[in-house]
Order: C-alpha cells, then sequence, then structure tokens
C-alpha cells in the first residue's frame, strides 16, 4: 500500500526521540472480528476513570471483539502495567496478554514494528501500515508520545492529524485511537498545554477517537485538579504558585486512601497514575465494543 504523507513525516515530525526496550511476541493471529468503526466522537478523559462503572457485560465483550495494536515507549507503558496490575488488584475479568489466549483482551503490546512513538519513530505511519498489512484481524490501534508534544510545532500536530486521517482512510475497518501527550510542567500557557488542546479541537471537530493522556493525569479521583498548578508527569504540582514543587497529589491520596489503590510500576510516575490509566483504558476498550456508557 502506498505510502501517503512519508516526505511530510520525515519533514514534520523531527521531535526528540526517547528510548525503551522492546519485549513483544509475535503470536498466532486470531480470526478476524469485524467491529464497527466509530462514526461519532469517543472521548476518553479524567471523567472515564470510573471502573466500577463499566458492565462486566461491557468487559466481556470488549475481551472478546478487540484485536490491538499498540505502539509506544516508556510512557506510554502506563497503560500496559497500569492493566497488568489491575487484574491482581480486582481480578481476572480484566485479563489482558498478546493474543488473548485464555479469554484474555488481545493487546498486542509493540509488536514488531510497531516498537517506537509517535515522535522517536519517524516512520511510524509506515511500521502501522506494515503491521496492519500483515495481521488483517487487528481492529484497533492506538500509539502514544513520549515527550515529544512538549517541543512540537503547530505544524508538527497537524502531521501527525493528517497522517492518523490517512491512515484511517486506508484501513476502514480500523479504529485509530488519537493520544495527547503527557504533562510536563509548565502548566496551561506551556507549549504542551497549547498543543494538546489543537490535538482536543481537531478531534472533537472531526469525530475522533481520543484517549486524553494529559487530562487523566491532571486530576486526582475525588476530581481535585492540578493542571493549572503546573503539574507534571509524576504528579508533582506547585501549589502555592511560587515556581517550585511542593506537593504531589498522587503520593498525597495513596496516602490519604490505603486499600483503594495498587502498586504497579508506571514508568515516570506514581503507581496512582498507573491505575488511573488502566481504568480510563478499559472504558476506552468497553466503548469500542459497542457499551455506550452508564445511562
Amino acid at each position: 500500500m502506498y505510502r501517503t504523507l512519508h516526505v511530510i513525516t520525515l519533514l514534520g515530525l523531527a521531535l526528540s526521540s526517547m528510548s525503551c526496550s522492546s519485549c513483544s511476541q509475535e503470536t498466532t493471529s486470531p480470526p478476524t472480528t469485524k467491529l464497527p468503526v466509530a462514526e461519532s466522537a469517543i472521548l476518553i478523559n479524567h471523567a472515564t476513570r470510573d471502573i466500577d462503572a463499566i458492565p462486566q457485560e461491557a468487559i466481556e465483550q470488549a475481551k472478546s471483539q478487540l484485536h490491538i495494536a499498540y505502539g509506544h515507549t516508556s510512557h506510554g507503558s502506563q497503560l500496559v502495567d497500569g492493566m497488568t496490575g489491575l487484574v491482581g488488584f480486582k481480578g481476572a475479568l480484566y485479563s489482558v496478554s498478546s493474543g488473548g489466549s485464555g479469554g484474555a483482551l488481545d493487546l498486542r503490546d509493540k509488536p514488531s514494528p510497531m516498537e517506537g512513538d509517535l515522535g522517536s519513530n519517524s516512520s511510524w505511519d509506515d511500521d502501522t501500515r506494515d503491521y496492519l498489512d500483515d495481521h488483517p484481524e487487528i481492529n484497533v490501534v492506538i500509539w502514544s508520545w513520549c515527550g515529544q508534544v512538549s517541543s512540537a510545532s503547530e505544524e508538527d500536530i497537524n502531521t501527525y492529524l493528517a497522517l492518523m486521517g490517512n491512515l484511517e482512510i486506508d484501513y476502514p475497518k480500523v479504529n485509530f485511537v488519537y493520544m495527547t501527550g503527557h504533562l510536563d510542567g509548565y502548566g496551561l500557557t506551556g507549549n504542551l498545554h497549547i498543543r494538546n488542546e489543537q490535538i482536543r479541537s481537531y478531534c472533537a471537530a472531526n469525530k475522533k477517537i481520543l484517549y486524553d493522556f494529559a487530562d487523566i493525569e491532571s486530576y486526582n479521583p475525588d476530581g481535585v485538579y492540578f493542571g493549572d498548578k503546573d503539574a507534571n508527569d509524576n504528579c508533582d504540582y506547585d501549589g502555592d504558585g511560587d515556581g517550585s514543587f511542593d506537593g504531589n497529589w498522587a503520593i498525597e491520596w495513596q496516602s490519604a486512601h490505603p486499600g483503594e489503590w495498587y502498586d504497579c510500576t508506571a514508568a515516570h510516575t506514581q503507581p496512582l497514575n498507573g491505575n488511573l490509566k488502566a481504568y480510563a483504558a478499559w472504558w476506552l476498550w468497553a466503548r469500542l465494543a459497542g457499551w455506550q456508557g452508564p445511562d
């Protein structure tokens, strides 16, 4: 299949590179499941983190229907590490594996060649096409950023959006999930927030599927907002506005709510943030499998 906008990719996505070790395994491809492509916007953010609001039948439907390919490096691993830890916290209902054996969710974690991220791998669109051409059973593709949105230009983000749009055209039976970049401590006036707003506006206007990584980590589980306190990816924040961090919302919440969260090795952040990323991920999977959300 032709490589749409490949030249633009190389010019527009010259962003900073981050590395992460690869540990994917190839599995025997399961039968193809026809999944309806979302025709309206799906927004996954801090308001969609209540794991207990998702009915069991919606979880089971996601596990039976979805075949997901996920490309990421270190920050993106927060979803996978959070989902892995969730099984020990809430049970086998939330099981996940590459290939979906034993009734688990089929989540291909960094399957070759989808082993980079949206910034460090300037040919991520080609890698997506190569994997989809070899694995026609895949019906969901999701890529994450590491730190590249912080230094991205408007043109860089437009290139990302254009490449995603062309993938949607060329693979009409696949749901492609957009993503924002993680918090970096520069608040509402920083370039990261401006570029994330660019992604959010595009997704809302064009009825896309958005996993809003930054928004999910901007609120603690009680809904307290820290995005206006220069919060970063580690959940540190500047509570008094003096230009230095003086609190960590995740550690504070964990200390105040023993037994209400689980430990997980979430890169660059606190376990609670990994928990919330996993809850939101399951909300996404359930929505993609047809669940309309709580009444």
